[in-house]
């Protein structure tokens, strides 16, 4: 089979996710020893015995979701099976940067304390109450790109994530997100509905964020990483540095392409993906997508147990 190790992004959080992975496995317990250094705090703490509110706070769940995910990295290396086994990896937004880790061409310290930077800088660029984002299924992505499109009306509204070929999340200023919904529940949507996030991610409205991250990427040693990283703005393989110091910029106010990425990396002969960290949400997208792929999600202990069998 050929592999993809693909990372969850944002809304997979949950109290107590990678704990199991940590009591089971030093390194992945020394994954989150890493992050709360890198932080100066006890976000491990919060992400095992706090409040889901205080978990979900963008710059504490981006921190969180990428921990959780190297958790679950050190794990399978801890069984034999490390980033060579995978022809690519790939990310949901912030698991891009899990991605990256995982495969080398970024520190985990120095993930943990970019998210957390990336998490506060999203969520200052837009007052609170004048974005919003909102999910449209039901609609495939030329359709709901044209809805965004007439709903703009002098403010922003755009296709934030393309998630699978009918899944799609628009992004903006909350009146124009709210005249694309009606304009959807009319072209015969199965929902189309707002979404109770705090600002309106990947959109134009981010460009202060991205300047933000600029600076701060700027600021960081990147590698070529030791797998091609299949990059959600472009949706194809990239090693270069400096390439994928860009992109990551380029990210924060660009769409999410996680459809045309999973095509690609089907296209390129995977067959099989693995879900590293938090949740399954990954895996149905991926099933959507692709519906001859196979999907694993590897969050615990059993799961690490269960895909290390499925090797032999």
């Amino acid at each position: 089979m050929s592999l993809a190790f693909v990372f969850p992004g944002q809304g997979a959080q949950t109290i107590g996710m990678g704990r199991d992975l940590a009591e089971a496995y030093p390194a992945a317990k020394a994954v989150f020893d890493e992050v709360d250094e890198a932080l100066g705090e006890k976000l491990s703490e919060v992400i095992w015995e706090g409040q889901a509110e205080t978990l979900t706070l963008t710059e504490n769940a981006q921190p969180a979701l990428m921990a959780t995910s190297m958790a679950a990295v050190r794990a399978l290396e801890a069984e034999g099976v490390d980033i060579s086994a995978a022809s690519y990896v790939a990310g949901h937004s912030l698991g891009e940067y899990s991605a990256l880790c995982a495969a080398g061409a970024i520190g985990v310290a120095d993930a943990a304390r970019l998210l957390r930077l990336r998490g506060q800088a999203m969520q200052a660029a837009v007052p609170v109450g004048e974005g919003a984002m909102a999910a449209i299924l039901g609609l495939d992505f030329d359709t709901v790109a044209k809805l965004a499109q007439r709903a703009t009306q002098g403010s922003v509204c755009q296709v934030a994530n393309e998630n699978d070929p009918m899944q799609n999340v628009l992004s903006g200023n909350k009146d124009a997100v709210e005249r694309a919904v009606d304009l959807a529940k009319e072209a015969g949507a199965k929902r189309a509905l707002m979404l109770p996030v705090s600002a309106p991610f990947h959109c134009a409205l981010m460009t202060p964020a991205a300047a933000v991250m600029a600076q701060a990427l700027g600021e960081v040693d990147i590698l070529e990483p030791k797998v091609l990283v299949v990059a959600n703005v472009l949706a194809a393989g990239v090693v270069n540095p400096g390439l994928i110091r860009s992109l990551l910029v380029d990210q924060v106010s660009g769409r999410v392409r996680w459809r045309t990425s999973v095509e690609w990396m089907v296209d390129h002969g995977v067959t099989t993906f693995w879900e590293l960290g938090a949740g399954k949400a990954l895996s149905g997208m991926i099933r959507r997508i692709a519906k001859e792929a196979e999907t694993r999600a590897i969050g615990t202990a059993s799961d690490v147990a269960e895909a290390v069998a499925s090797r032999t």
